[in-house]
């Protein structure tokens, strides 16, 4: 099976189609809900006004899904095409009604969002996390079941221990997810705040950061850390990879006839998926 978003909604609920072979139905818009589970929480104004520009002429093309919840209806899929249809003041949308639990509604609206882009950096690892909890999946078995990479999945959740206000800028799309995970290297979270409002002060890219948050580490090492030779690109360039590979911070520290490589770790289980992937 291929690698990817490729794997699409299918991949979770077999021999099940969105719309084709399902019957859709005219339900009331004042009868529907939001979904309870959605993971996207910004929508853009100027985008939904457009949508409802597009549907006063077009009406809805795509069908939402839904699933019958008491009298009314909860939204499963096609949240924002519910919402640009209150604002072109429509009446009904068309919709297919599937039966569906807590469970399934959480990676359908996850998995179309993931495939639709729409999802920050920080709504997408709320949701990696919120699946997770609810479905009693450790990080490499919900990324075999998205499709995705361990690695891609846990650098996603480290995000979640940054600060909130840290959190609001990647959000608000003044910090790269870069620029999040590089700050996730400082411990002091004080100290992170002060240097995301320097990041956003004086435009430093990714590299930018990266070098001066070594440097700070340096500075408050031991006087061994701060004899240290400075790293060439080679060294840097490495660490990236390894990074990426292990979802943690990882250091090579060469000397003058010996290094180290330091791989941190977050807890138990932490320690032990990382002692697996050296196997």
């Amino acid at each position: 099976m291929a690698k990817g978003l490729g794997k699409g909604l299918d991949a979770i609920f077999k021999g099940q189609e969105m719309v084709n072979g399902n019957q859709v139905e005219k339900i009331k818009v004042r009868s529907i809900k939001p979904n309870p589970f959605q993971p996207r929480k910004e929508f853009s104004d100027e985008a939904l006004e457009e949508l409802a520009t597009s549907i006063k002429e077009h009406g809805v093309l795509q069908p939402i899904i839904v699933r019958k919840k008491g009298v009314s209806y909860e939204i499963v899929v096609g949240e924002r095409r519910f919402r640009a249809s209150k604002l072109a003041l429509q009446n009904e949308i068309p919709a297919v009604v599937r039966d569906l639990t807590d469970q399934q509604m959480m990676e359908y609206a996850l998995l179309e969002n993931l495939q639709r882009e729409d999802l920050n950096a920080i709504e997408e690892a709320e949701a990696y996390q919120n699946l997770m909890e609810h479905l009693s999946l450790t990080q490499e078995q919900l990324a075999q079941r998205l499709g995705k990479s361990r690695p891609y999945i846990a650098n996603h959740i480290r995000l979640l221990s940054l600060p909130k206000e840290i959190q609001a800028y990647v959000v608000e799309g003044q910090l790269s997810t870069g620029h999040a995970r590089a700050l996730l290297a400082l411990k002091n979270k004080k100290v992170m705040q002060q240097v995301a409002e320097k990041i956003i002060a004086e435009g430093l890219n990714v590299r930018q950061l990266e070098a001066l948050v070594q440097q700070m580490m340096q500075s408050e090492g031991s006087k061994e850390t701060k004899k240290e030779l400075k790293k060439d690109l080679f060294i840097e360039e490495y660490e990236g990879h390894l990074r990426d590979y292990f979802g943690t911070s990882v250091q090579i520290k060469k000397g003058k006839h010996k290094g180290k490589i330091e791989i941190e770790f977050f807890s138990d289980d932490d320690l032990e998926r990382i002692l697996e992937m050296l196997k």
